[in-house]
């Protein structure tokens, strides 16, 4: 399995970007994924996740100005970000979580893609 992340660049505050994730393999559908990202002397952080069916869970801070999406046809995660602010900046990663029926089987991880918000 294999997660090819894209989308990040630089953008003034209050600018829009939108993150797309592609991941590789036939597991995307029926897992859950999400979006994390780490600041320079941060620690990682979950973003928002999105179950298979379409459920989703954002960090309260960023609720209402990111939405997360998938498309299972495509194997494609999604991540829009609006309104962004300089604390925003940040490396953003893809993660898929897999589950099947000998249960939790670990994480695989994208590359990860940079995000500048700055004037």
């Amino acid at each position: 399995v294999q997660l090819q992340a894209s989308g990040g660049g630089l953008v003034q505050p209050g600018g829009s970007l939108r993150l797309s994730c592609v991941v590789s393999g036939s597991i995307f559908r029926v897992n859950t994924a999400g979006w994390y990202r780490q600041a320079p002397g941060n620690q990682r952080e979950l973003v928002a996740s999105v179950t298979p069916g379409g459920g989703t869970n954002y960090a309260g801070s960023l609720r209402g100005r990111f939405t997360i999406s998938r498309d299972n046809a495509k194997n494609t995660l999604y991540l829009q970000m609006n309104s962004l602010r300089p604390e925003d900046t940040a490396v953003y990663y893809c993660n898929l979580q897999h589950w099947n029926r000998g249960g939790y089987q670990g994480d695989y991880w994208g590359q990860g893609t940079q995000v500048t918000v700055s004037s």
